[in-house]
C-alpha cells in the first residue's frame, strides 16, 4: 500500500502570488491569491461605513468570500465580518444579492 503523502502534484504555476490549494479530487487543484489585498491598498482600519471596502470581500450573493479567496489575515478577515454585518443592520449593505429574474 503506497503511502499517503505522496500525491500527483501539478506543474506550479511560476508565479509567486499563488499557492496550490487541493480540490475535491486529487486532480483538481485551486490557484488561490496569497496577496493582501488590505496591505497593497493601505487600509489600517477596517470601518463598517466604507461600503465601498466592503463590497469587494462580499460575493455577487451576498456571501462573506472566504478567507483563503480574498487573501486577507485571521484577524482581518474577522474584522470584515463584523463590518459587514454591522453595515448590513445599519442598511448600508444588503443581505443577499441581486437576484437575477428571467423574462
Amino acid at each position: 500500500m503506497p503511502s499517503k503523502s505522496k500525491t500527483n502534484k501539478p506543474k506550479s504555476s511560476r508565479d509567486p502570488k499563488f499557492s496550490r490549494r487541493r480540490g475535491r479530487n486529487k486532480e483538481e487543484y485551486i490557484f488561490v491569491a496569497e496577496r493582501n489585498p488590505l496591505k497593497e491598498m493601505g487600509i489600517t482600519k477596517i470601518d463598517w461605513k466604507d461600503v465601498e471596502l466592503l463590497k469587494k470581500f462580499i460575493s455577487d450573493r451576498g456571501k462573506i468570500r472566504a478567507r483563503a479567496m480574498s487573501g486577507v489575515t485571521v484577524k482581518e478577515q474577522h474584522k470584515l465580518a463584523q463590518a459587514i454585518k454591522n453595515a448590513r443592520e445599519m442598511a448600508l449593505l444588503p443581505y443577499i444579492g441581486r437576484k437575477k429574474y428571467s423574462s
